[in-house]
């Protein structure tokens, strides 16, 4: 199935490019692996290569490489916990200032790990809201 068609989204909500690589991502990832959950991995995996999860949808990072341990070590026969979108190899004045963005209370006092563990929950209830909100908009 074409990767448009299949677009999650939080990618539905996001800049034209990340559309574009996930969906470019996913369609070669089925010609080789197969429809199904490998190829929404390694889509995703494409797209944490250059975008972050900032609530509901994707931003660009400014820079391209691994998101967390599990992109950095890739490989389907390692499965190191994935940071769920949140660029956890950023700085913490990065993740400061994203926590900011999406309203983190208590942020100034979190060291780096518990940042990018309220910073992927804040990701989750908002995307978890634009769900139940029925939108499907683009940024």
């Amino acid at each position: 199935m074409p990767g448009r068609e299949v677009l999650p989204s939080t990618l539905r909500r996001s800049p034209d490019k990340a559309q574009r690589t996930w969906a470019k991502t996913h369609d070669s990832a089925v010609e080789t692996y197969g429809e199904g959950e490998r190829a929404h991995r390694t889509a995703f995996a494409a797209v944490k290569n250059q975008f972050e999860k900032v609530g509901d949808h994707w931003e660009s990072k400014g820079r391209k490489g691994p998101s967390d341990e599990q992109a950095a070590g890739g490989g389907p026969e390692r499965r190191a916990p994935t940071a769920g979108g949140v660029d956890a190899n950023a700085p913490k004045e990065h993740l400061l200032g994203v926590a900011k963005k999406l309203d983190v209370k208590g942020r100034s006092r979190m060291n780096k790990a518990e940042l990018v563990s309220a910073i992927q929950k804040a990701n989750n209830r908002k995307t978890a809201e634009a769900r139940e909100g029925g939108r499907g908009r683009r940024r």
